[in-house]
């Protein structure tokens, strides 16, 4: 009975598990999720071991590893986390220029329309000028025809 206590003490402080931040560094297990920091509690020669194991307890993608090992995996996360980071950003940054472009088309349209009605304006008012050019031209030319006429009539009584 106490070999069956014992080992239901064991077993159910195995599934406990203590985070210590410090200076240890974060895993991610299987799940994508931090994997926290445990202790060994059953007695044996891990006893007090730390390790990383998965966060999910129903549900475990069986990742382990030991703590105190050097380790790629940890190195190849980091790099890897490093480079999302990185493609988020240029994501980012792509997105506000693609949004900056769009802008910079749409002042280009208007700018174009402007300038269409500027030009139309311009070539209404030059034919205006035009118009009222030869207008005064002709009443320039009816008035002096009507001077001329009116000094050849006076002569000639």
């Amino acid at each position: 009975m106490a070999s069956q206590q014992s080992m239901n003490s064991d077993s159910s402080s195995m599934s406990k598990s203590r985070s210590r931040s410090g200076s240890m560094p974060q895993l991610l297990c299987y799940h994508n999720d931090i994997a926290p920091i445990k202790v060994v509690k059953h007695d044996g020669p891990t006893r007090g071991k730390r390790f990383y194991g998965c966060s999910h307890w129903l549900r475990t993608c069986g990742f382990f590893k030991w703590a105190d090992e050097s380790d790629e995996v940890r190195e190849l996360q980091f790099k890897l986390f490093e480079k999302d980071t990185e493609i988020a950003k240029l994501e980012l940054e792509n997105s506000l220029l693609q949004e900056k472009v769009k802008e910079l088309k749409q002042t280009n349209l208007k700018n174009r329309d402007q300038l269409e009605e500027i030009l139309l304006e311009n070539s209404v008012t030059r034919e205006g000028m035009y118009t009222a050019t030869a207008d005064k031209k002709l009443y320039v030319f009816l008035l002096m025809s009507s001077v001329f006429f009116s000094i050849v009539y006076m002569f000639q009584k």
